[in-house]
């Protein structure tokens, strides 16, 4: 009996040290996978979870986001303003997509973002697009000052794959990834805000922040 007592005894301590240890060594793998400045998911982290999305869901939009006037804002006003637009980015694309369970953003490094976003159908697609266009221009406060940069955004959908793109693979990904920064580099060349290659649908673009319209945009008012 009192053999069993001592080992227990010295097992308890070594049993909880390796959880404690265990315990750490996840949070160290998982902040292994977030982007330092922006604490989203890093790229490799990111496609590992919309795979899941893609193999689950019958309506996925992927969206690839490339901020506009960035390079500025960081000759003129500092890196560390620069860096505080990354926060203020990322802040604003995980608020946006909280309306969508399951949908996950990543950050592909420098001031380009990517999101895989379950939808409730294809034509909610525009909505999501605006919403993300007006949460990442809004704004943000840096040192006193409130700055902004303008974003370009594009988006393809799951459920518009060729037959031989199976929907929930990494091919598949790889193509609506691909779509995706087609589109935004279309919104890019006319200016910035968002495109929807399905529905050739142009959003309203932004410069330095600031909406600016064109013809075919969604009818905002001009900031």
């Amino acid at each position: 009996m009192n053999g069993l007592l001592t080992a227990v005894s010295v097992a308890g301590p070594l049993a909880c040290g390796w959880g404690v240890h265990g315990l750490l060594m996840g949070r160290r793998l998982t902040q292994a996978r977030r982007d330092p400045l922006s604490g989203l998911w890093t790229r490799a982290a990111f496609e590992r979870r919309a795979l899941r999305i893609l193999g689950s869901q019958m309506h996925t939009a992927v969206v690839l986001v490339d901020l506009d006037g960035f390079k500025a804002l960081n000759d003129t006003a500092g890196h560390a303003a620069g860096d505080a637009a990354i926060r203020a980015t990322a802040a604003s694309l995980t608020d946006a997509v909280s309306a969508y369970p399951g949908a996950v953003v990543g950050r592909l490094g420098g001031d380009e973002f990517v999101a895989a976003v379950p939808l409730p159908g294809t034509h909610t697609l525009p909505w999501l697009l605006d919403a993300l266009h007006d949460a990442i221009t809004a704004p943000f406060h840096f040192e006193g000052t409130d700055l902004s940069v303008g974003v370009s955004i594009g988006a393809s959908l799951s459920s518009d794959l060729l037959p031989d793109a199976p929907q929930g693979g990494p091919v598949a990904l790889s193509l609506l990834m691909r779509l995706a920064d087609e589109a935004m580099y279309t919104a890019k060349r006319a200016g910035g805000g968002w495109y929807d290659p399905a529905a050739a649908t142009p959003g309203c673009t932004t410069t330095a922040g600031r909406r600016t319209g064109r013809p075919g945009t969604t009818g905002k008012e001009v900031a």
